[in-house]
């Protein structure tokens, strides 16, 4: 071959996969709330429908990611199950303060198996009966539903009982299958995965325990895929995603909870 047809074929295909490229963006990256898992499946099905646009979650604890992010991970989205630690990730430079959004304000729930053996709760303080051996929380040090757990049976005055007891998750979703198990006679877990599990469930009073304001906000410095970042969190918020988002227990304030997801 020539050097002048090598270099034809070259530039050939260096505009065949820059034309690839341009054509198929690599998908988003988002850092999602554990409790998400299940919402932002769907919501990032229907997303990928309507814009073309496909977007691959990671989840785990919000403390946990919003330190990876910090630390340089390359996210484009992060939904926080806490505002504080989207504020955390604006103030290390790392996400920009115009795009925080609020998608939910959390609810807690004690939730149980159906089959379960044990009498069920009627609130918070039965948790205290020594018919529960095992109550499951999140962590509190880097879950904001653990920490909601906690300050919720600090209000209530059954901390003290119950804290022998507790087993610690990971994360909220770890938390839920302690009790789904049987490892745990109950766990403190989010509304939105106790709508969507084969289970019981009562709720804790939201009067005993901070706000649980969940965020979105978007993250690197791509000028391009901040854009395309923003378009997916305003998709999350729109009405189509919002009635994505409220059948599976997520709700802003002023919402009701509108179908089981089950």
């Amino acid at each position: 071959m020539s050097g002048r047809s090598f270099t034809k074929t070259s530039a050939a295909l260096l505009l065949l996969f820059g034309a690839r490229a341009y054509a198929s963006p690599s998908p988003l990256k988002v850092a999602a709330a554990a409790d998400l898992a299940l919402a932002f499946k769907d919501v990032g099905a229907a997303y990928e429908k309507k814009s073309g646009e496909k977007v691959i979650f990671s989840f785990g604890s919000t403390g946990l990611l919003e330190k990876q992010i910090v630390e340089g991970a390359p996210f484009d989205v992060f939904a926080a199950a806490n505002v504080s630690f989207a504020e955390d990730a604006i103030k290390a430079g790392t996400c920009a303060a115009d795009s925080k959004s609020l998608y939910a304000r959390g609810r807690i729930v004690v939730w149980w198996r159906k089959d379960s053996t044990v009498k069920p709760p009627k609130s918070l303080a039965d948790l205290a009966d020594k018919r529960f051996i095992k109550v499951a929380i999140a962590n509190p040090a880097h879950a904001p539903y653990g920490k909601a757990a906690q300050e919720a049976m600090q209000k209530a005055g059954v901390w003290p009982a119950v804290q022998p007891k507790l087993v610690f998750g990971e994360n909220v979703q770890q938390t839920l299958q302690f009790a789904q198990s049987g490892n745990a006679e109950a766990a403190l877990v989010a509304l939105s995965l106790a709508v969507i599990n084969d289970g019981d469930y009562v709720l804790v009073e939201d009067a005993l325990h901070a706000p649980i304001d969940q965020a979105l906000v978007v993250c690197g410095k791509d000028a391009e895929r901040g854009k395309r970042a923003r378009a997916f969190t305003a998709f999350v918020n729109s009405l189509e995603g919002r009635a994505i988002m409220k059948k599976y227990g997520f709700l802003l304030p002023g919402e009701t909870h509108t179908a089981s997801a089950k």
